[in-house]
C-alpha cells in the first residue's frame, strides 16, 4: 500500500492544492451571471473585496495546516488545552480585526456594523477548525494503522529467524569443534562451556519470541555468546568487553544487539593482523549506549553466509518500526577500524 501513487507525496500535495481550489472557486461558479451595470467606484470596491477574500483564504489555509501539523500535536496531544484554546482564541481575535479593518479603513466607511463581521469570522473559523482537526485525526490513525501493519509484517519475516538462530552456522560448528577438542584434553573449560552453549540456545529458542526482555538477560546473551568466541579465538584476538547495566526494570525487545556482535567477530576476524573487538554498553538516564568496534582488513572481500543473523540492514529496520526516532544509530569506518554506536531511550 505504501508504494501506491496515491500515497506519494506529489499526489497528497496535488489532492490538497485541488480541494482547497474547488472550495474557494465556489462562491464565484455559483455566483450569478447576470448582472445590472455598476459605477466605477462600485466594481472599484467589489475588486477590493475580491483581493481581500483572497488574502483571507490564504490565511484559512495556513491555519488549517498550523492547527494540524503544529497546534494539535505539540499542545492538544500533551494535554496543553488552556495553551490551545488561547491560541485559537487569539486567531479568532485577528479574523475578526482583519475584516473590521478592512471595512473601516481600506474601504472608508464611517459605519460598520461588528455584528456580520463576528458572525463571519466565527463560522469560518469554525469550519477551517473544525476540518483541521478531521483530518489531522484521520491522518494519525492512517499512519497508525500503517504502522501496526508494517510492525507486523516484519515480525512475521523475521519470526523463522529468531527461531532458526540469530548466530552465524559457522559459529555453532566452530564451538562443538572446540568442545571436542575439549573433552579429549579432559580440560575443566568443556563443563561451563557446555553451560554457555546450553544458555545461548535456550534463549534463541524459547525466549527470543517474547516481544520484550528484561535488558539484564539480554546482556547476560551477550556475554555468553562472547565467552565462547574468546574461548574458541584465544590468544588470536583480543576482546575488550565492558557492560555495566545495574538491575532494573528496563526492558528491551530481544535479539535486538546481538547482530552488531556477530557482525564485528564475523568480519574482525580472520586475515587480520593483530585483530581486537571493542564491546562498550551502559545504561543511565533511561537511556542505552552500546558501542562495538573491530579492526577489519578492507581488502580481503569475505563470502558473506546467508543465514547469520538478520544482518545490520534488517537490523536498522527494525529499529525504525520498534523505535521510531528514540534511537540514533551509527555506523561508520576510519582507519581500518569498523564503528557501530547505537544509543536507545529506555521506557
Amino acid at each position: 500500500m505504501a508504494n501506491e501513487w496515491y500515497n506519494r507525496k506529489w499526489a497528497i500535495v496535488a489532492t490538497h492544492a485541488l480541494v482547497w481550489a474547488l472550495l474557494f472557486s465556489l462562491p464565484f461558479l455559483l455566483k450569478p451571471t447576470y448582472e445590472k451595470p455598476v459605477s466605477s467606484s462600485e466594481q472599484a470596491e467589489r475588486e477590493a473585496w475580491f483581493y481581500f477574500l483572497m488574502g483571507f483564504y490564504l490565511i484559512q489555509v495556513v491555519f488549517f495546516y498550523i492547527n494540524a501539523f503544529l497546534l494539535i500535536p505539540a499542545l492538544v496531544q500533551k494535554k496543553r488545552i488552556v495553551e490551545y484554546v488561547g491560541v485559537l482564541m487569539l486567531m479568532l481575535t485577528f479574523y475578526f480585526v482583519s475584516r473590521y479593518t478592512f471595512e473601516r479603513f481600506y474601504l472608508q466607511r464611517t459605519t460598520v456594523d461588528p455584528k456580520p463581521t463576528i458572525l463571519f469570522s466565527f463560522f469560518t473559523f469554525l469550519f477551517i477548525l473544525s476540518a483541521s482537526t478531521a483530518y489531522q485525526m484521520i491522518r494519525e490513525r492512517i499512519m497508525l494503522e500503517r504502522k501496526v501493519s508494517a510492525r507486523e509484517n516484519e515480525n512475521l519475516k523475521t519470526e523463522l529467524s529468531l527461531l532458526r538462530s540469530q548466530v552465524s552456522p559457522h559459529f555453532m560448528f566452530n564451538v562443538l569443534n572446540n568442545m571436542v577438542s575439549l573433552a579429549r584434553k579432559k580440560s575443566d573449560l568443556l563443563e561451563p562451556s557446555l553451560i554457555k552453549l546450553s544458555s545461548l540456545m535456550r534463549y534463541m529458542l524459547y525466549e527470543a519470541d517474547e516481544e520484550k526482555m528484561p535488558l539484564q538477560r539480554e546482556v547476560e546473551y551477550l556475554q555468553s555468546y562472547i565467552d565462547l568466541q574468546r574461548q574458541r579465538f584465544g590468544q588470536n584476538v583480543e576482546i575488550n568487553v565492558e557492560m555495566n547495566v545495574p538491575h532494573n526494570h528496563y526492558e528491551i525487545e530481544p535479539m535486538l544487539l546481538i547482530p552488531f556482535v556477530e557482525n564485528a567477530f564475523k568480519h574482525g576476524t580472520g586475515f587480520i593482523m593483530h585483530a581486537q573487538i571493542d564491546i562498550n554498553l551502559f545504561t543511565t538516564a533511561d537511556k542505552l549506549f552500546f558501542a562495538v568496534r573491530n579492526k577489519y582488513n578492507h581488502l580481503s572481500e569475505e563470502v558473506k553466509d546467508k543465514t547469520s543473523g538478520i544482518g545490520l540492514a534488517n537490523v536498522k529496520r527494525r529499529l525504525n518500526l520498534l523505535y521510531g526516532n528514540d534511537y540514533v544509530l551509527q555506523i561508520n569506518s576510519k582507519d581500518d577500524w569498523f564503528y557501530v554506536t547505537l544509543q536507545l531511550n529506555l521506557h
